[in-house]
């Protein structure tokens, strides 16, 4: 796989909840933390993602935002 985003993660899918249109996936990165993806129903299907399975998460983001209180 060759991607051109630059924050490439692999995983374990931790958890997946189908709802009518999206399902939520927690990915699991090595050391504990996890990362949520809100992916659609279908698309989730096509990856034929099960628990267990390794995954990459990838970011692609033109800009992150900070809030503080």
């Amino acid at each position: 796989m060759k991607i051109s985003a630059r924050n490439v993660m692999k995983g374990k899918v931790k958890s997946i909840t189908h709802g009518a249109v999206n399902s939520e996936i927690i990915v699991e990165l090595p050391g504990g933390a996890e990362i949520v993806s809100i992916i659609t129903k279908s698309s989730a299907e096509h990856l034929n993602l099960k628990e267990g399975h390794e995954v990459y998460a990838v970011i692609k983001a033109t800009n992150v935002m900070l809030a503080t209180d």
